[in-house]
């Protein structure tokens, strides 16, 4: 049996940048479950997992635009320091909870600390990278 739409798959994998730097692995846990064109992972994936078998092991290449996308500008911005909690001391690379317009809950990353304020990202810590990763599939169903 190969990998398909509509299949459920169970992969191990480790994914890195192009550097060789590990962002995530399921090496040393449970492998991945998800049911392939349900849209949870990113295309790239799922596009390059398609046709492989049990045990076959993969390196698939993942451009930025398969993957997380650009580094969107609008989605960095400045925050007063008076909109943060009162006890909160921000550094760099603390991460926040933020409302989104809609209402639903956004993680944003500080990515600089000022005098009256803080500038933010809301953007994937992934965006703007192309991935690559090592794929094993463990089962297909």
């Amino acid at each position: 049996m190969k990998v398909a739409q509509n299949k459920n798959v169970s992969v191990h994998y480790t994914g890195k940048l192009k550097d060789g730097s590990i962002f995530d692995s399921s090496v040393d846990r449970e492998p991945l479950n998800f049911t392939v064109g349900e849209g949870k992972l990113i295309p790239g994936f799922e596009n390059g997992i398609v046709g492989m078998e049990v045990n076959e092991k993969k390196l698939i290449e993942i451009p930025f635009n398969e993957a997380y996308g650009e580094v969107r500008k609008d989605l960095i911005q400045e925050v007063s320091k008076s909109n943060l909690p009162a006890d909160l001391k921000p550094e760099v690379g603390m991460q926040l909870q933020s409302n989104g317009q809609d209402g639903s809950t956004i993680l944003v990353t500080i990515v600089k600390v000022e005098n009256n304020k803080v500038i933010v990202d809301a953007n994937h810590p992934l965006a703007g990278k192309d991935l690559v990763f090592d794929i094993e599939i463990v089962d297909i169903k």
